[in-house]
């Protein structure tokens, strides 16, 4: 199973936002951002804390591809 956050960094573009801006005010650390960043699954409590930050659901971050 692979997880693509590509989603979720377009997001981040939209809203003119940096990744920092995430870690700081989303209140996630700086290793699940980078377990993000090559693709890696984090917490749904951290990806709970994006989604409460942006305003959005999970579908609008990630997509799952299960054949990989």
């Amino acid at each position: 199973m692979k997880v693509c956050y590509d989603k979720l960094w377009k997001l981040l573009i939209d809203k003119k936002m940096k990744r920092t801006d995430l870690i700081k005010n989303a209140n996630i650390s700086s290793n699940v951002l980078a377990r993000m960043g090559h693709e890696e699954p984090v917490s749904l409590d951290s990806i709970g804390k994006i989604c409460e930050f942006l305003n959005c659901t999970v579908d609008d971050l990630i997509d799952i591809n299960y054949k990989e």
